[in-house]
């Protein structure tokens, strides 16, 4: 069927988007609405015949049987021999969820309930700064949420440290009194170099300002031992089990931060959003299916039309941290190029995923996605209602930036409307080429999601609907999404090169190249 893509991708490679709404009934037919959204993809080049093979493509791959299985806990991450139930830390009204035969709900709920009773407590308390230290999934979605859900956030501050540069930790720890600071480390296995380094200098922090560590950390970690050892006691480490990724973890311990930020009601409101889309990628046909829509576009776009990356643009600038947290879901689960059964893949991979909020990306890198020379396929996301009740007029402008910007994608502009618009400044040979610059190719495809408000249900319903988007893609493809071999070599080096970049090991068995800079760095190092 990949060869049936392509052949579909030949056939209208010269047609424009634009002319496919001579057919009236193609917005209607090209989009879908469930659970308060609703998903515009008519500004592509599927028509009806594309729609076909994808659906058939979906159904080759067994998508909704495999959808099942991860639903019932079957170990699906076959590489690492794990289920793939991130779903549970959300299924608040839903039944038994099995793994090795044991439901482990009561444990996913009690943990809940543990969670929201430390929350409240430190909401109630002296506390005024939370700083979460983490990096990767332990960062990513805790500090998308609590930017995303600001109009919610009635509790401490909360601060997010990630880098090993020393930079990230005293830049955050130069505004927080040591006083009313509470640190979260999150590490699954109270091992991450990046999040042990930044602990360690908390501590050693509260330690200089004479202020007792006792109390002033929780651990969100499988590792109770190595928490107890640092100084964290058992009642403040909260788990999670291997069958939940990092990047998908904020739905449990890791999101702690944001539910002190916004409290436990907003939190499991949060939960619930992420449950109904759940519920709607289980039941739903697949042409109705909104993560198997979001899915199939992107395999159009990436292995069908051969486009290289993609562009999310959330015109909601409390969203501003949702590309980045789609880089990892997207990018470290589908970036890979070996299919399940050790095979390489014979399409290329997951496509590059990066993005800024609208309007700023407007004045950036927009010049490239209008008139560059490669196509980059655009995911817009706006609100219907903006939070600000006084300043209305500035959501009505933006969602008329955000509706503007596909559609300029898709019409742009030709070189007669562009000669017309220059013909009474210029003439001759230069009004030809003054002309030219101003030309749009248009033809360029975009998506829309449109919500009804930000509010901490939609959030859920919207980080779900991308985790499913990933599976989806992920099963088409043949690959497993919730392993990440590739993170780990660089990793290992890392750990080589520690001492050789501290002096205390001699440089040997490195390349020129590592040898004349670690050269460099000891000469101008103090």
């Amino acid at each position: 069927m990949w060869i049936d893509l392509k052949n579909h991708a030949g056939r209208v490679a010269d047609r424009r988007i634009e002319d496919l709404f001579q057919d009236q009934s193609r917005a209607a037919n090209f989009s879908a609405t469930a659970l308060g959204m609703l998903f515009d993809f008519s500004k592509t080049q599927i028509d009806g015949e594309v729609m076909e093979t994808l659906i058939a493509l979906a159904k080759a791959s067994e998508v909704e049987t495999r959808r099942d299985a991860m639903f019932a806990g079957e170990k699906i991450n076959e590489t690492e021999g794990r289920a793939v139930l991130h779903t549970a830390l959300r299924n608040l009204d839903g039944g038994a969820v099995t793994v090795d035969g044991a439901d482990v709900m009561p444990e996913v709920l009690a943990t809940l309930d543990r969670m929201e009773i430390l929350a409240e407590d430190i909401r109630k308390g002296e506390i005024t700064d939370v700083v979460n230290i983490g990096i990767g999934g332990s960062d990513l979605g805790p500090v998308m949420g609590v930017l995303a859900l600001a109009p919610y956030h009635d509790g401490p501050r909360c601060h997010f440290v990630s880098n090993v540069d020393g930079a990230d930790i005293a830049d955050t720890l130069r505004g927080c009194d040591p006083q009313t600071t509470l640190f979260i480390v999150a590490s699954k296995t109270f091992t991450t170099i990046e999040t042990m380094t930044n602990a360690r200098t908390a501590k050693a922090w509260l330690a200089d300002k004479g202020v007792s560590s006792d109390g002033r950390f929780v651990a969100l970690s499988t590792n109770v031992p190595a928490a107890g050892a640092f100084g964290i006691p058992a009642d403040r480490v909260f788990g999670f089990e291997d069958w939940v990724g990092g990047r998908y973890s904020m739905w449990g311990p890791i999101g702690l931060s944001l539910m002190i930020a916004i409290g436990g009601d907003a939190f499991r409101a949060f939960l619930r959003g992420g449950q109904a889309m759940d519920r709607h990628f289980q039941q739903a046909n697949l042409s109705e299916n909104l993560p198997v829509l979001l899915a199939l576009v992107g395999i159009w776009h990436n292995q069908g039309m051969g486009y290289a990356s993609r562009a999310v643009l959330p015109y909601d600038n409390r969203l501003m941290r949702l590309p980045a947290y789609l880089q990892q879901l997207e990018m470290e689960s589908n970036g890979k190029g070996v299919a399940m059964d050790g095979t390489d893949l014979p399409v290329q991979s997951g496509p590059v995923v990066w993005g800024e909020p609208g309007t700023n990306g407007q004045h950036a890198f927009y010049q490239l996605i209008h008139q560059g020379t490669a196509v980059v396929p655009c995911e817009f996301l706006v609100a219907a209602e903006g939070h600000e009740d006084d300043l209305k007029h500035h959501h009505q402008l933006l969602v008329a930036n955000c509706l503007a910007q596909s559609e300029a994608l898709m019409r742009g502009r030709s070189l007669e409307d562009a000669r017309a618009k220059v013909a009474d400044k210029f003439e001759g040979d230069e009004l030809e080429r003054q002309a030219r610059h101003r030309v749009f190719p248009g033809n360029r495809p975009s998506t829309t999601l449109v919500y009804e408000k930000l509010d901490p249900e939609t959030l859920g319903k919207i980080i779900a609907l991308y985790e499913h988007r990933v599976f989806v893609e992920g099963v088409i493809l043949g690959i497993n999404s919730y392993d990440q071999w590739g993170v780990e070599l660089g990793k290992e080096l890392a750990t080589a090169l520690g001492p050789l970049v501290s002096g205390d090991a001699p440089v040997e068995d490195k390349d020129g190249s590592t040898v004349q800079l670690l050269s460099f760095v000891h000469r101008h190092s103090a």
